[in-house]
């Protein structure tokens, strides 16, 4: 029994793949634009979120005044603070 691919009958080529239908540029850019609000709001949540972390590093090292720990790694928030201003920054 021979299979014929070009039959009616034959589900292969059942399913078509579709393209996503492209939005238009107006709701693309309100898209980027809201991102912003986004981005506003969770930058606004890091400050309390940075000061208890730096309420706790304090009270660690006043219990503990002879370490050299890393509490929290405030070099590394600072690198990426900083790479978001190059992002953002005016060219």
């Amino acid at each position: 029994m021979k299979l014929n691919i070009y039959s009616k009958n034959n589900n292969m080529y059942k399913y078509k793949l579709k393209e996503a239908t492209p939005t238009s540029a107006k709701a693309y850019q309100q898209k980027r634009i809201d991102a912003f609000d986004e981005i506003e709001a969770r930058l606004n949540n890091l400050y309390p979120i940075i000061s208890n972390a730096k309420n706790e590093t304090a009270e660690y090292y006043q219990e503990n005044p002879g370490s050299y720990a890393v509490v929290k790694p405030t070099d590394l928030i600072l690198d990426y603070i900083k790479d978001i201003e190059d992002l953002i920054k005016p060219q």
